[in-house]
Formats: C-alpha cells, structure tokens, sequence
C-alpha cells in the first residue's frame, strides 16, 4: 500500500490491519505534514483499488505515494493548454487494479506512468507490460514511462532535485505522447 494523502491513508491503514493476510504499508515521511480532511469516524478503503483523483479525456497517468502531486501540477499547466488529464491514483502496487488502467486507456488512447523509482524493474514496466498485452490496439502512441535518473540518488539538494522526476518531466512526457 503507498498512499498520497492523509484520507487514503487512514482508509487502507485500517484495511491493512483488518486483513487476514501481511500488508507492507509505505509512506513517506515528507508527506507527514500534509493536511486535508480526514472523517473522524469509521471508513476503509479496499486494498487493490485504484483511484480516478482527476477525470480527464486526452491522456491518462498513473502513479501514486508522494510524487503524484507533480502529476496534479503537470494537469493543471496542461488543462491551461487544453489538454485533459485523467489522473489515477494506484494506491495500492500489490494487487495491482490494471482494469483501473486499461479501462482509462480505452477512454484517453494515451498512457504516462510517473514513478519515483529507477527505470529498471519497477511498478511502470508491469503496467506497461500489461497495457501492451491487454489494451495495445487502443493506445495511439507508446507508453511513456517517467522514473528517476538510472544512477545512485545524491545526496546535495540541487542533484536530488534533478534526479526526481517533476512537472516539467510530466508536461514534456504528455505532449509527446499527444503529439506522436
């Protein structure tokens, strides 16, 4: 489970607990001071469901934990442009919710996977794998993948801060995709 907000969190945390079978909960600890409203009572989220967090038409991206929110900022300079983005929360990596996926891809013809991880073996090579098998007919460019730098993450800010994929990152990958 990687969720992106405080709300997410409390919902799969307790259906993490009130599963029978071991969760890996990740979070990160720079979203530790994010807020938003969060009900005080009682409410799950299921485990293996993702999230339409933005209905879009265009293009479809996929990511969650932390770096989705350069995913929101990509949507909104691109809605600016008049390019509609759908934004899917994954939520949980393991199981993955692909119909979530494909059925977007159906909709947009366009996938953008952001992930905050090394090119190799991640969470976006499945989801690419699995669109190409299951939905490869309706895509009208390539999958377009965007993952950190291939290279240890360094340690001085301004290097960190070029190896994480950003907004800027996401608004080069959607136009591609757009205009291929």
């Amino acid at each position: 489970i990687v969720p992106s907000n405080p709300y997410d969190a409390k919902g799969l945390l307790k259906s993490a607990i009130r599963d029978n079978d071991p969760v890996i909960f990740m979070e990160s600890e720079q979203m530790y001071g994010d807020k938003m409203e969060v009900p005080e009572g009682e409410y799950l989220i299921p485990i293996g469901v993702a999230d339409i967090k933005r209905v879009g038409t265009d293009v479809t991206i996929v990511s969650f934990g932390k770096i989705i929110k350069e995913a929101y900022k990509a949507a909104d300079e691109l809605e600016k442009e008049g390019i509609s983005c759908e934004i899917i929360d994954l939520r949980t990596v393991r199981p993955l919710d692909i119909d979530a996926i494909i059925t977007s891809v159906k909709k947009t013809n366009r996938l953008v996977i952001l992930e905050e991880a090394w090119p190799f073996g991640n969470v976006s090579t499945e989801i690419t794998y699995q669109v190409q098998a299951k939905a490869f007919d309706y895509l009208d460019a390539p999958v377009a993948r965007i993952n950190t730098a291939d290279t240890p993450a360094p340690y001085s800010p301004v290097l960190l801060a070029e190896w994480l994929p950003n907004s800027n990152d996401v608004i080069d990958a959607v136009k591609k995709v757009m205009y291929k």
